[in-house]
């Protein structure tokens, strides 16, 4: 089968891309607005960029009519921001922060969970979250520029809270066992930790 994006909707075009490019890390990312409350949002396009400076990639897509999302606002505005990354246990409390509150409602208040202090920026963590990445703004752009339909969101890396249960006798990452809350197509998620997972050496 042959699927011509070209005439394809962007709803359509959505659907076929997001559920073939699986698993999609997600980051539940926390912000603070002007007025010092905060903002926690998921967002399932989101990577890994590079580790020198260690960067990572977030892109909110606008809202119907063009809106821009609190989190593009807040981190527009302050420059800092915090990419938790959430476990299958939180599975219900990360989808309830994704509906649409009214832009001042804190979704740590509304949904029942415990914000933490970060170190090096203002907007708090997630309590219990499998890791956490202190991030402050290092580029920011609306893609497509002539006609934006979301933005791109580069973030380096300043400090990372990691679950001590996570590491080992030496006090590294066991990537073993690391079990992440992942989505896949339509309402589809998944888990990183599965019995089907195994090594696989790279050759020399």
């Amino acid at each position: 089968m042959l699927i011509d994006f070209a005439g394809l909707k962007p709803v359509e075009a959505y659907e076929w891309m997001s559920a073939l490019i699986v698993p999609r890390p997600i980051a539940w990312v926390s912000t603070l607005d002007g007025q010092g409350r905060a903002n926690l949002a998921p967002f399932s396009f989101f990577q890994m960029i590079t580790g020198k400076p260690p960067t990572l990639l977030i892109c909110p897509l606008l809202q119907r009519g063009g809106k821009l999302k609190d989190t593009v606002n807040n981190i527009s505005a302050s420059g800092e921001f915090v990419v938790n990354l959430a476990g299958p246990a939180q599975a219900q409390v990360l989808n309830a922060t994704s509906f649409p509150f009214e832009a001042g409602v804190s979704e740590f208040e509304a949904c029942g969970l415990q914000a933490a202090p970060s170190r090096l920026v203002q907007p708090p963590r997630v309590e219990g979250a499998v890791a956490s990445f202190e991030c402050k703004l290092a580029m920011m752009e609306p893609y497509p520029r002539h006609e934006p339909s979301c933005h791109l969101i580069f973030g380096q890396v300043l400090a990372a809270h990691v679950d001590d249960q996570l590491l080992d006798a030496d006090g590294k990452l066991d990537p073993g066992q690391v079990d992440l809350l992942f989505r896949m197509g339509g309402e589809w998620y998944g888990r990183s930790r599965t019995e089907s997972n195994f090594t696989l050496p790279r050759p020399r």
